[in-house]
């Protein structure tokens, strides 16, 4: 089929290129005009056969906004807008009500596969009509990964696609994949600080690197760490400093909201916090009160050696 796909970065072009592959037709619109095939979304949207199928997939927050505004004056009755990106799941649904209103249809993809996806396949989560959905299908077949066979042959269903349900249950599932994903790499990190920390240990990326297969903390993750540690055994060409998309923080809002306890993601998310801080005033406040209250040494910022209180 064909398909109109706004932003080629590293995860829309790849997308195209996996779907060209496939053997469908991209159309494609990027701010930089070494990567796009046409040069504004007039252009984009003139050059697709009705009905038009267009996939959004730029930054969260305000571009995305402002892109979905912009195809709702551009786009006809029929037509359908997929939204690719990591937005919030309420911002799903206000663009829903703004496009239905002009009879265009509305998906919300939660994609995940990041630069591995062109080869391996894009887990798809998806949320919107069933009418909807089915017009998209080729281009969600092609982008998700191959279904695996079980003994007999047969493909096994539910693998890297799922319909969640209405708009909104695809970037909400996505969300909450997202903070799985934070609590697991936090583990895995702090897993890997203890194993430093030793002189027991000798051998500390051969240690993560055997438990990647046949225990039961196997992951694809684990597999990526394993490749860090092979590039940069002590990690010593990187900083200790985690951004954070929004996704983790959106999760433990709606822990909060529906009297979810999530504890492990919520200290996941603050750790990454922590990461941000050079010197964190947290801290300074504890180390204050251990010496208030129970003489304990600190460590002064200038010297660097710790003073003992008189």
């Amino acid at each position: 089929m064909q398909l109109g796909l706004i932003g080629l970065g590293k995860m829309g072009g790849n997308m195209a290129e996996r779907l060209r592959r496939a053997g469908h037709e991209v159309v494609g619109y990027d701010h930089h005009a070494g990567k796009r095939d046409v040069d504004s979304l007039p252009a984009l949207v003139e050059a697709l056969a009705v009905p038009r199928v267009v996939w959004v997939m730029v930054p969260s927050g305000e571009p995305t906004k402002q892109t979905v505004k912009e195809l709702a004056e551009l786009l006809d009755e029929g037509d359908v807008v997929v939204e690719g990106g990591n937005s919030k799941f309420t911002d799903d649904q206000v663009h829903d009500v703004m496009l239905r209103e002009k009879g265009i249809g509305y998906i919300d993809v939660g994609v995940s596969g990041g630069v591995w996806g062109l080869e391996n396949g894009y887990a798809l989560m998806v949320g919107g009509t069933k009418e909807d959905v089915a017009k998209v299908q080729p281009v969600f077949d092609a982008l998700r990964p191959p279904r695996p066979v079980d003994e007999s042959g047969q493909e096994m269903p539910g693998v890297g696609f799922v319909h969640a349900g209405p708009v909104g249950a695809g970037h909400f599932s996505k969300m909450v994949h997202n903070g799985i994903e934070y609590a697991m790499m936090q583990a895995y990190g702090e897993g890997y600080e203890l194993l430093a920390a030793v002189d027991l240990i000798e051998d500390v990326p051969g240690v993560i690197a055997s438990w990647t297969q046949g225990t039961v903390i196997r992951s694809w993750l684990l597999d990526l760490l394993v490749r860090a540690l092979d590039e940069d055994p002590t990690l010593e060409k990187i900083t200790g400093y985690a951004e954070d998309s929004g996704e983790g923080r959106w999760t433990v809002e709606q822990g909060i909201e529906n009297a979810v306890p999530m504890p492990t993601i919520a200290a996941s998310l603050f750790a990454r916090f922590v990461s941000r801080q050079d010197d964190s005033p947290t801290m300074k406040a504890v180390a204050a009160l251990r010496q208030q209250f129970g003489g304990h040494a600190v460590k002064a910022v200038q010297a660097g050696e710790a003073e003992r209180p008189a």
